[in-house]
């Protein structure tokens, strides 16, 4: 039986229970699967978390290093944000140049945090037009079971608030908590058929038609989107997945923060 009968079965068979109102896992189309949060997970980082949303697990580390402003941001510390797709965490990721789905996965996490201005990144400043603190996010995946955004962005804002400036190391005086203002939140959703299903699972995500992320910070305010997969929302889709959003974000905000 060929890949793409298989792939037909399936998403028969995932429609079928969607139109009864029931997901392949069990949850219901507005749930969450449980997370998992280890803070501090690399001890000598300078900040680190594993988080396992159901079967889903990513480690997001934090890199501290001092250099060069941007010519146009001479008073504002410099981010840059790295995921990494380990073979071993799935059959379908491999080792080389990084593949479109990291290269998206990394613009998604960066997106949410730089639009959140969830670091102040005016306080990493040393010598305006001289010296800042560069700050490294780095994403792992380990084990692959669908929706690496929320995973990672939960991830990397766990490890941010974790993270400490080591200056004394550098010579710049005493060590600092990195200045963490805001928390912000994604929420993936797919559709398949007319059903909009949050946080969808690898087989979910497989036979979805599109998927948007939302991201909401602490204040219910709206911050960043993403949509991927070639299919469309209607404005009452999107409008339904942006109350689900705001709500659920609150939900994991104080599970985890």
């Amino acid at each position: 039986m060929s890949n793409d009968v298989l792939s037909d079965i399936k998403r028969m068979h995932i429609m079928t229970l969607l139109e009864s109102g029931k997901r392949i896992d069990g949850r219901g189309f507005e749930e969450r699967r449980k997370i998992e949060l280890m803070p501090n997970f690399v001890p000598r980082a300078e900040g680190s978390a594993r988080l396992k949303l159901g079967d889903t697990d990513v480690l997001a580390g934090i890199k501290m290093d001092i250099g060069t402003p941007f010519p146009d941001t001479p008073d504002s510390g410099v981010m840059t944000t790295n995921a990494e797709l380990i073979p071993m965490a799935s059959p379908f990721f491999e080792s080389g140049p990084p593949r479109p789905e990291a290269i998206e996965l990394s613009r998604v996490v960066d997106r949410g945090i730089r639009e959140s201005q969830t670091v102040d990144m005016g306080k990493l400043c040393i010598t305006p037009g001289e010296e800042v603190w560069i700050m490294f996010i780095d994403i792992h995946t380990l084990d692959y079971d669908g929706n690496l955004f929320d995973a990672a962005s939960l991830a990397a804002l766990a490890a941010l608030k974790g993270t400490t400036v080591p200056a004394a190391k550098f010579g710049k005086g005493e060590d600092y908590a990195l200045p963490v203002e805001h928390l912000p939140i994604a929420s993936t959703f797919v559709k398949i058929g007319d059903k909009i299903l949050l946080d969808p699972n690898y087989e979910e995500q497989q036979v979805a038609n599109a998927r948007l992320t939302i991201t909401f910070d602490e204040n219910g305010d709206l911050r960043a989107m993403q949509k991927g997969i070639g299919g469309g929302f209607t404005s009452e889709e999107v409008k339904y997945m942006m109350e689900v959003a705001k709500r659920t974000s609150r939900e994991v905000m104080d599970e985890l923060f």
